[in-house]
């Protein structure tokens, strides 16, 4: 059986444009984990570590049962402001967000409650537990890549914002980002993430 690598066969919805680009991303099967908090902090990095290992034990048990084999995917995050503002308006440590890693359709409710009772065992992260499976669609996004340091994204985000009111959209109250780099191992300055910006 063929090994299932979504982040090719949706290669359309993870184009890395060096210039801002307008793309009707696809609904995806997801994984998520719900927070607020400052990327960075301790409640965002433990979400992170609970969505990780939700993926791979779902991932290692379906395969082991002969069920299949895929990739897992990148880590993508939704930002947003509870009060509907400007993301950098407000400070870091009230911004909401939604973690996610597109998962294969096949994945069922039962291979997450199974895992989840499996980490619990293991005495892993009780956040394990708010991890949900989540049907979400992007729909039309200006998209671009950004090459660097979280902190300097503010460039390429007035780019797309430029680029967005050319083309006579409006821009939603959500900040989404695809991580192509594991920061643990890439330099700032080469860091790769995807920039996506929901319009209307």
């Amino acid at each position: 059986m063929e090994k299932i690598d979504l982040f090719k066969l949706h290669k359309a919805d993870y184009i890395q444009a060096k210039e801002p680009k307008l793309v009707e991303v696809s609904t995806g099967h997801y994984l998520t984990i719900d927070g607020i908090g400052a990327p960075g902090s301790t409640t965002f990095d433990d979400a992170v570590m609970a969505l990780y290992a939700m993926a791979y034990t779902i991932k290692m048990t379906r395969k082991k049962h002969g069920k299949g084999d895929y990739v897992i995917c990148k880590l993508e995050a939704r930002y947003w402001s509870p009060t509907e503002e400007c993301l950098s308006k407000i400070d870091k440590s009230q911004w909401q967000w939604q973690l996610m890693i597109r998962t294969p359709d096949v994945v069922e409710e039962a291979d997450l409650i199974q895992a989840a009772k499996a980490l619990a065992t293991k005495g892993k992260t009780l956040s394990v537990n708010q991890v949900k499976m989540n049907e979400f669609e992007f729909s039309n996004c200006v998209q671009m890549l950004h090459v660097g340091a979280y902190e300097d994204e503010h460039h390429t985000i007035k780019k797309m914002l430029d680029f967005a009111n050319e083309q006579g959209l409006t821009p939603k109250s959500e900040h989404c980002e695809v991580y192509i780099s594991d920061p643990r191992r890439v330099p700032a300055d080469r860091l790769k993430t995807i920039l996506r910006m929901p319009v209307n």
